[in-house]
C-alpha cells in the first residue's frame, strides 16, 4: 500500500498541467493518450495480434490538430461536428485499409487499431474539450475528483469493510462495499468542490459525483476485461503500485466524456 500511495503523489505534478490548461494541457493529454494507446496495443501483441501503432498515433495527432484549429478560432464544438465525423470516418477507413495492404497482419488488426484510437484516444481527449468550455478551467477538476476520488475511496473502503466480491472474474480485489464507498467519496468530494468554487452548480456537482463515480468504475472494469482477454495483469510498469499509464487513467476514459456532455447538454442549457 505504501508503494501505491507514494506513486499517487508522483502523479500530483500532472495536476499542474490541468491548472495551467490551454496548450500545455493539450500537449499532456496527447502524450498520455498516445502512451496509453501504445500500452493497449502491446497488450494485444501479447496474444499474437499486431495493431497498427503508428497509424493510431497519426489519427490521434489529426484529432488534436482539429481541436487546435477549433480553439484557435474560438468556435464551439458543435461548429466542428462535421470535422469530428470526418475524422471518425478517416480513422475507420485507414484502420481497415491498412489491414488490406499488409498481408502479414490478421483481419483483426485493423478493427483493434480503430478501437484503440476511439476507445483511448478519442475518449481521453474530452479532457481538452472540457477545459475549453465556459468555466471549463474550473469544471475540469470534477473529472479528476470523480475518477481518482472514486478509486481512492473504493480502495480504502474495500480494505476496511470489503466482504462481497463485486466482479470476481474481472477484478478479484474489488468489493461491493468498496464500490459503494467510492461513490460516496466521489459525491462528497464533488459537493465540497462545488460549495467552494461553483456554488451555483452545487447540485450538478453532486449529480456528477454520483453518476461519474459509477462510470469511473465501469471504465475500470472495461479496462480489466480487456486485460483478462489479453492475458496480462497490468498494461505496463511505469507507475509502481499502479501499473502503466492506462491502468491509472482507465476510469477517466468514461468520466471525461460523461462530464463534458452533461455540462453541454444539461448544465449550460439551464443557464
Amino acid at each position: 500500500m505504501r508503494t501505491r500511495i507514494v506513486s499517487t503523489f508522483i502523479l500530483v505534478p500532472l495536476a499542474i498541467f490541468v491548472w495551467i490548461g490551454g496548450i500545455p494541457l493539450g500537449i499532456m493529454a496527447f502524450i498520455i493518450g498516445a502512451m496509453a494507446m501504445s500500452e493497449f496495443d502491446d497488450g494485444y501483441m501479447n496474444i499474437g495480434l499486431k495493431p497498427f501503432k503508428y497509424t493510431g498515433w497519426l489519427c490521434l495527432l489529426l484529432l488534436y490538430a482539429i481541436y487546435a484549429r477549433m480553439f484557435t478560432v474560438k468556435a464551439p464544438f458543435e461548429s466542428f461536428t462535421e470535422y469530428i465525423m470526418l475524422w471518425i470516418f478517416f480513422t475507420t477507413c485507414v484502420g481497415l485499409v491498412m489491414m488490406l495492404l499488409n498481408k502479414d497482419h490478421s483481419i483483426a488488426d485493423g478493427p483493434i487499431t480503430i478501437i484503440s484510437v476511439l476507445y483511448i484516444g478519442f475518449l481521453s481527449s474530452h479532457i481538452v474539450l472540457i477545459d475549453n468550455l465556459e468555466q471549463g478551467s474550473i469544471l475540469i477538476w470534477l473529472t479528476l475528483l470523480t475518477a481518482f476520488g472514486t478509486d481512492t475511496f473504493a480502495y480504502f473502503s474495500g480494505m476496511l469493510f470489503g466482504k462481497r466480491k463485486l466482479c470476481p472474474t474481472l477484478s478479484p480485489k474489488k468489493t461491493v462495499e468498496g464500490s459503494i464507498g467510492g461513490v460516496i467519496g466521489s459525491i462528497l468530494l464533488c459537493l465540497v468542490f462545488g460549495k467552494i468554487f461553483v456554488p451555483e452548480l452545487m447540485i450538478h456537482c453532486a449529480i456528477i459525483g454520483f453518476v461519474g463515480s459509477i462510470f469511473a468504475q465501469f471504465g475500470d472494469l472495461v479496462a480489466s476485461a480487456f486485460k483478462r482477454r489479453m492475458g496480462i495483469k497490468d498494461y505496463g510498469n511505469l507507475i509502481p503500485g499502479h501499473g502503466g499509464i492506462l491502468d491509472r487513467f482507465d476510469s477517466i476514459l468514461f468520466t471525461a466524456p460523461l462530464i463534458y456532455y452533461y455540462i453541454v447538454l444539461i448544465v449550460y442549457p439551464l443557464h
